[in-house]
């Protein structure tokens, strides 16, 4: 995996999408895009590795059912890689497998459902988000900025 600094907008991340389903990849892709992703797919797991040794992404996003490399067997060989970026692992089988993301490695376990979508576009963008400052951080430029603004009363 490369290692490189990520300096990007969030709404310039890249996405690495990975499904066997060409509807499903279609589908996603558009809304991702539409909120201003860039989306790469990839059709199959070793695709994906593959695209993963080349480009550095900032997202993964893999269906679970996919042969001949399931979405599990791709998380572990991206984490072994020390792919440290967040994944998302969709599936069908989360709530019947007990898939979470304590015994998959992804960082979000998304149900396929009604809801799917919705879900999607909450998790990346909680994801891709830039760190949030801590809170005290903004209280010392207050204060400084009020001492200048008393300080040129005098």
């Amino acid at each position: 995996m490369r290692s490189v600094s990520h300096d990007r907008a969030p709404s310039k991340a890249v996405i690495l999408l990975v499904d066997d389903n060409r509807d499903g990849v279609m589908a996603r892709r558009a809304v991702l895009e539409e909120l201003g992703y860039q989306v790469v797919s990839a059709g199959c797991g070793s695709d994906a590795l593959e695209l993963a040794e080349k480009e550095d992404f900032d997202l993964v996003i893999t269906d679970y059912k996919m042969t001949p490399m399931d979405g599990l067997e791709l998380i572990a060989h991206l984490r072994q890689r020390n792919f440290k970026r967040p994944i998302i692992l969709l599936t069908g089988f989360a709530d019947t497998l007990g898939l979470r993301p304590e015994s998959t490695g992804a960082d979000i376990v998304i149900q396929k459902s009604a809801n799917e979508i919705a879900s999607l576009v909450r998790q990346s963008k909680r994801l891709l988000a830039p760190p949030r400052k801590p809170a005290g951080s903004h209280t010392a430029v207050r204060g400084l900025a009020r001492g200048q603004a008393s300080g040129s009363d005098r």
